[in-house]
């Protein structure tokens, strides 16, 4: 499975003749031609640098063949859309499994990580993609499963390096990936990767892949 790296938190796997794009953010200047490109969308919650509303919008309303899975609030934004009514937008919780053209897709529930006590924050899922690749989104949502790709949020305002070192310690995987880390500057994502990746604390190795970098997953 082919996983290829866009802005901040977008990602694509590429199997079996489908394009599974998750997350289509504000962040992510090519977001509308992904997801003209896409076969099914993920997401793992509403916030606008993970969840493009109108890109999504024009994208479902363009294409016919198109499906996107989201939680509840992610849903419930497009439950206006032809796209909604025809089916084409299902709201998610943990525990559910998917097929997205014969790829597997295990849902993993929770909340937004917290950000401070006075701030609220939604409902969040991650995603396991054939059982090798794992986005938590804006989590620390550990699956309990072996993984083989993890990509790890690396900064923003809830993101605390000892806790990302504490998640990939607990998650195992063979590697991982940097994501969500529009916020950081080129010094930045390198700091940071030291921190979290084999020559850290974690002893796992830590992908910074480029806008449009593939790796093999």
């Amino acid at each position: 499975m082919q996983l290829t790296k866009y802005a901040h938190a977008t990602v694509v796997l590429e199997d079996a003749g489908q394009q599974v794009l998750v997350d289509p953010g504000a962040f992510t200047p090519n977001a509308p031609d992904l997801l003209a490109a896409a076969t099914a969308v993920l997401v793992t919650h509403e916030h606008v640098d993970h969840f493009a509303a109108e890109h999504v919008r024009s994208a479902l309303a363009a294409r016919r063949d198109v499906r996107l899975w989201g939680p509840a609030a992610v849903a419930a934004a497009l439950q206006d859309t032809d796209a909604a009514r025809e089916g084409r937008v299902t709201a998610v919780e943990g525990g559910e499994t998917l097929d997205i053209g014969g790829i597997e897709v295990r849902v993993f529930g929770g909340d937004h990580a917290q950000i401070h006590d006075g701030i609220a924050v939604p409902r969040n899922v991650g995603y396991l993609i054939k059982g090798r690749v794992f986005h938590p989104g804006d989590s620390y949502i550990v699956p309990g499963v072996d993984v083989n790709t993890l990509l790890v949020p690396a900064s923003g305002p809830w993101v605390k390096v000892g806790d990302a070192i504490d998640f990939i310690k607990a998650v195992s995987p063979r590697q991982t990936v940097q994501i969500h880390d529009a916020m950081l500057s080129e010094i930045g994502r390198t700091s940071t990767g030291m921190f979290l990746g084999e020559t850290g604390l974690t002893g796992t190795s830590m992908l910074i892949l480029a806008a449009g970098e593939s790796i093999e997953a």
